[in-house]
């Protein structure tokens, strides 16, 4: 079993930036890659960012570069930088981790981006 738990969701006004964090525990050795998902009122969740095992990154194209993934493998933490947040990222992100064992999610994050 993998635990994730997601922080730093916040209301930012728009042009602002936010840090989330994703803490991950349990049995996490063999994890393939961890990603952020949002999902907006309404809408599908989709893919925001990914760090695979190997330190590899991939984002949404929509993403035009405001995001940044990274980790702390010694914290066994992922953090998700945005920037220059738009009204249109307003949603819930949750934190994704696949491993040998299977796939995780955490509970969500609410970040709202609003003037």
């Amino acid at each position: 079993q993998v635990q994730l738990v997601e922080s730093g969701g916040a209301l930012v006004q728009p042009g602002g930036s936010l840090r989330l964090s994703c803490a991950a525990s349990g049995s996490i050795f063999n994890t393939y890659a961890m990603a952020w998902y949002r999902q907006a009122p309404g809408k599908q969740r989709d893919l925001v960012a990914a760090i695979a095992f190997d330190g590899r990154t991939d984002y949404a194209d929509s993403l035009q570069g405001r995001f940044i993934i990274s980790r702390d493998t010694a914290k066994s933490t992922v953090y998700l930088q945005m920037n220059s947040l738009k009204p249109e990222d307003t949603a819930v992100y949750y934190c994704n981790a696949i491993t040998d064992g299977g796939t995780y999610w955490g509970q969500g994050t609410q970040v709202t981006v609003s003037s």
